[in-house]
């Protein structure tokens, strides 16, 4: 289980100095990149598969760890004691929450939330960095119909 001590740890922290790999041009989406580099994830395309460097690669496609979950359900409906998990943003049309699949489509974003509901992680590619925002923050991040929200168990 990963702990909020972590994740503050990474507050204001570029993807730099997440990706031992090198792979952090700023005209590129981070979101998956940062949550799959803190929770170890290696599956699908990598930041490998965009650059060749040493160290453990993360993965950098915010569907395919959707679609990794062991389970996904709207943040609504987010189970209690999930005390922490993904959350993903997108336009709900792309979602099917039966078969896990999400639309690989520019409006979607993940972060991990912690604390049950309070508190959400994630890399803002406009401030460049890791931040830290609340759940009604968090819902602002692309205007509707691209603000549904789902959870996810981590894979």
């Amino acid at each position: 289980m990963i702990t909020e001590a972590t994740l503050q740890g990474y507050l204001g922290k570029h993807i730099s100095q997440i990706c031992p790999i090198g792979y952090a041009a700023d005209s590129d989406n981070h979101c998956a990149h940062f949550v799959s580099h803190v929770l170890g994830y290696q599956f699908g395309a990598t930041c490998r598969t965009m650059k060749h460097g040493t160290g453990t690669p993360g993965s950098i496609r915010v569907h395919e760890v959707f679609q990794k979950c062991l389970s996904v359900g709207n943040w609504d409906d987010l189970p209690t004691p999930l005390f922490w998990g993904l959350v993903f943003i997108t336009n709900a049309s792309g979602v099917n929450l039966k078969t896990k699949v999400m639309a690989n489509v520019p409006r979607k974003h993940i972060g991990i939330f912690h604390g049950g509901m309070r508190t959400i992680y994630h890399y803002s590619n406009s401030r460049r960095q890791v931040v830290s925002q609340t759940p009604a923050e968090f819902s602002g991040h692309y205007p509707a119909p691209h603000n549904a929200m789902f959870w996810g168990s981590a894979p």
